[in-house]
């Protein structure tokens, strides 16, 4: 069968391994407004020592790339750059992406940009099933074989202060990904494996525009270039959902004292 030609959908991270990050880091960073950098990434096959560090479950995990031999989040962090070189700018990202084409996307959180919870893999998926069955909409969330982190809107130490205060008792082994904080996104690969979507980003529904003339409408798509900006993923309130990841990684198997990266 011949194919038609056409123009086809444009996907929202375009596939195959290299291209995928740099399309990924471009995305959120232009599209979303999300401040990212490359993470410190891996060692290559070439570099890491014979014998590979078991990780979680006896399986060998790859070693980081940053001067630390035991870095408890291989290639899970900014190095070089540092957290505060995270930028929204085009031509930066792919001037990373293009000289570290394999380079892990870190988030940085806080701010105007995402915060995050994380929690183990397990207890994440306990949280998700009890808001889902009580109906809360829950936004992004990232997941690795060892750790689920669910992102959220933009919140304050004193309000997450509140939040805590509240809780009876607060496992170590969840933590608040807030100013000053980051998370890694899809499609990465860290030491504790690929980095995935666990629930995907969901735009919110535009609200309606209030009626315009013709000729105004004219002269504001000329002004934006033809066509609005993509809306950032919808993100809830961290409030929302606090009170069912503090019960998910308390009732986890090891009773959510333990700080499992």
């Amino acid at each position: 069968m011949r194919e038609i030609l056409g123009r086809r959908r444009k996907p929202l991270f375009r596939r195959g391994g290299r291209s995928a990050l740099l399309g990924a880091a471009l995305h959120c960073a232009t599209e979303w407004q999300w401040p990212v950098l490359p993470g410190v990434g891996l060692r290559s096959a070439g570099r890491a020592p014979a014998s590979a560090r078991l990780g979680l479950g006896g399986r060998p995990t790859r070693e980081c790339n940053c001067p630390d031999p035991e870095c408890v989040v291989p290639g899970a962090h900014p190095f070089d750059p540092g957290l505060l070189a995270a930028t929204t700018d085009a031509r930066m990202v792919r001037w990373w992406w293009t000289n570290r084409p394999d380079a892990p996307i870190v988030l940085a959180t806080g701010g105007r940009a995402p915060c995050a919870v994380s929690l183990p893999a397990v207890a994440g998926a306990r949280a998700l099933a009890a808001l889902d069955h009580f109906g809360v909409r829950v936004g992004p969330v990232v997941a690795t074989p060892t750790r689920w982190s669910l992102l959220v809107s933009p919140y304050g130490l004193p309000e997450l202060g509140e939040l805590l205060y509240s809780q009876n008792w607060v496992p170590s082994s969840l933590r608040f990904h807030g100013e000053g904080g980051h998370v890694v996104l899809p499609p990465s690969q860290t030491g504790a494996g690929r980095v995935r979507w666990e629930r995907p980003p969901t735009s919110p529904k535009p609200s309606p525009a209030p009626r315009r003339s013709a000729s105004f409408e004219r002269g504001d798509r000329h002004a934006q270039g033809g066509s609005p900006p993509a809306a950032a993923p919808w993100l809830p309130e961290v409030a929302t959902i606090v009170d069912a990841l503090v019960l998910a990684s308390t009732s986890a198997p090891d009773g959510g004292s333990r700080l499992a990266y």
